[in-house]
């Protein structure tokens, strides 16, 4: 006897190369935490009996969503780093230097409830102290490929003027690199595997090189990938060129970082044949464009490195810029904004940045043979939209179909009424089952508070967005 079945809705399985792959009145067999059988639902109801059925009539099934880059505990922060020439040095340290652990968890929960609702089943969480906010993935019970956030940096670096060398602190990154290895240590492949750790250093500007040539041999020694942002904007490459005489890429490839186990975020400051280098020594591009169109003004060469790797996954980054951790938003940002970039409206097709958040993405972070499609065999990671809500509509299924556009340029995360991770029901009728939602909104909602009490003042005199100007000058 099976445990679930989910059948009569239209089944956008992914598995189908180059494409989405689509029944449109298909069913899904769970056993535990695999997917047993996939097919037309006729074929699946009469081969198949199950402790509960699921009808998804009117409803689209399709695989979870795949975050390959995220800082979810800056959640507190959301909205607070918008329309700022230097978002992070002037605009989000002053507030972490008033942030407890007890808001870092918090505000981790926030990101990880609000990417679950809009359908996210993955998360590759690289932020500190992680060895609390595991805690958080393991409650709500999402897939988590989680990493300690590696730096160097001493305390007060929003002082510094901006482009002065950073001030690292050695002991600051060993305190981290010993937290990175005793999450390794109790969490890596931990809970049925659903928990996966990664090695984490923040960036080459963030680190020195002794601390990465350590990091580096460590990957090495226990086969473990690096993710890390590369080439991502103007700052760092101005520190690595100040301090190495070199740009970001040929420094990393210098210490040996190039290779396939290598995940590089951003990109956006790599020139043609930096990113075809890269590409050609197989790493990995993660690609935040709502992110970097609000924090940095730019679009990653996404569509360059794709001509070279198809080893391109979607990332949502952190809510402080980003405003969300919705995956819907980034793919619609990372068709438009392609398109507009290329002027040309043909690339980044719907289904392409689809199989981005889900498919290709899996592959890209080294998941792809366990989540990513629905196929027989896979981890049962399935979400179902609800398509009777009218930006959905009408469903028009032949002579060609519109669902795949429609779920890239018009859904928003609100129309995911179930989801399923490591064939457990998670979320079902849009409600949590996992936590206490509106107990968690409300301690978050507290602690923010808490947070602008303590540091509102303070902050007041680094900060220089648009925003804080407005309000000193009384227009808002």
């Amino acid at each position: 006897m099976l445990d679930l079945i989910i059948h009569n809705g239209i089944l956008v399985t992914m598995a189908k190369e180059n494409g989405t792959g689509i029944l449109n009145d298909g069913a899904l067999c769970i056993r535990g935490n695999r997917i047993e059988a996939v097919g037309p639902s006729e074929e699946i109801m009469a081969a198949h009996k199950a402790h509960r059925y699921i009808d998804a009539s009117g409803k689209v099934i399709m695989p979870g969503l795949v975050d390959a880059h995220a800082h979810s505990a800056d959640g507190l922060l959301k909205g607070l780093a918008q329309d700022v020439s230097n978002w992070l040095q002037r605009s989000i340290w002053p507030y972490r230097e008033h942030m407890t652990v007890k808001d870092r968890v918090l505000g981790s929960m926030l990101y990880i409830i609000e990417a679950m609702k809009a359908g996210t089943t993955t998360i590759v969480d690289y932020d500190s102290p992680m060895l609390e906010l595991v805690k958080n993935h393991k409650r709500l019970g999402i897939r988590a490929v989680i990493g300690e956030s590696i730096n160097e940096l001493a305390s007060a670096q929003s002082r510094l003027p901006v482009g002065e060398l950073y001030e690292f602190d050695p002991s600051v990154g060993d305190r981290k690199l010993k937290d990175a290895l005793r999450l390794i240590n109790e969490h890596h492949n931990a809970h049925n595997s659903r928990i996966s750790c990664m090695l984490a250093p923040v960036a080459p500007d963030r680190v020195s090189k002794e601390l990465l040539v350590e990091i580096k041999s460590i990957s090495d020694r226990i086969g473990l990938d690096v993710y890390m942002h590369l080439a991502c904007g103007k700052r760092e490459t101005n520190q690595v060129q100040k301090r190495y005489g070199r740009r970001s890429i040929e420094y990393m490839d210098e210490l040996g970082y190039l290779n396939t186990r290598f995940r590089g975020i951003h990109l956006s400051e790599a020139d043609s044949g930096e990113l075809v280098h890269f590409a050609k020594k197989g790493c990995t591009m993660v690609l935040c464009s709502g992110s970097e169109a609000i924090i940095d003004g730019n679009i990653p060469p996404a569509y360059e490195f794709l001509q070279n790797s198809p080893m391109l996954a979607l990332g949502s980054d952190q809510t402080a810029g980003g405003n969300t951790t919705n995956m819907w938003n980034e793919m619609k940002f990372t068709a438009l904004l392609n398109k507009c970039k290329r002027e040309d409206p043909v690339v980044f097709p719907a289904w392409r940045v689809l199989r981005m958040a889900t498919i290709d993405g899996a592959r890209a972070i080294g998941l792809g043979s366990e989540i990513g499609s629905i196929e027989t065999g896979k981890k049962a990671d399935i979400i179902i939209l609800d398509f009777s809500l009218p930006h959905l509509n009408p469903i028009i299924l032949e002579p060609i179909r519109n669902i795949v556009p429609n779920l890239v340029y018009a859904a928003n995360g609100s129309e995911v009424d179930t989801v399923i991770i490591d064939g457990k029901v998670t979320m079902e009728g849009r409600k949590i089952l996992t936590i206490d939602e509106k107990e968690e909104i409300d301690a978050v909602q507290k602690a923010a508070a808490s947070l602008m009490s303590r540091a509102g003042n303070t902050v007041m005199e680094f900060d220089d967005s648009e925003m804080v100007r407005m309000m000193k000058e009384g227009r808002i």
